[in-house]
């Protein structure tokens, strides 16, 4: 699976941003992830396969949107009200188990992209 993100950008707080991530090959349980400077690996969002459960940390949770396009096989993250405590490297990662209850965790991903910056200034 290869993944490439795009999207990411320098915005202005409470702006708006839309992360794209165009996968090949067999992405099933998909997510994003972020780690802002200092700091460790941070999921964001994850949806499984089928686009129907989408799970989200604690701290974007009414601000982002997580979707899937399976026939374009792209993750997208829509990224509202944007806080400078939101700037970091964003990731995509895909090809991990279906999840039930328990949101998965960045060992369980096969794939990774390479990261789009988002950058919020106050």
């Amino acid at each position: 699976v290869q993944l490439q993100e795009s999207g990411g950008g320098s915005v202005q707080s409470g702006g708006s941003l839309k992360l794209s991530c165009a996968a090949s090959g067999d992405t099933r349980c998909m997510a994003w992830f972020r780690q802002a400077p200092g700091k460790g690996l941070e999921l964001v969002a994850a949806i499984n396969g089928d686009g129907l459960t989408t799970s989200y940390a604690d701290s974007v949770k009414g601000r982002f949107t997580g979707s899937r396009d399976n026939a374009k096989n792209t993750l997208y993250l829509q990224i509202n009200s944007l806080k400078a405590e939101d700037t970091a490297m964003y990731y995509c990662a895909a090809n991990a188990p279906y999840y039930y209850e328990t949101t998965p965790i960045p060992t369980d991903f096969r794939a990774w992209g390479q990261g789009t910056q988002v950058t919020v200034s106050s």
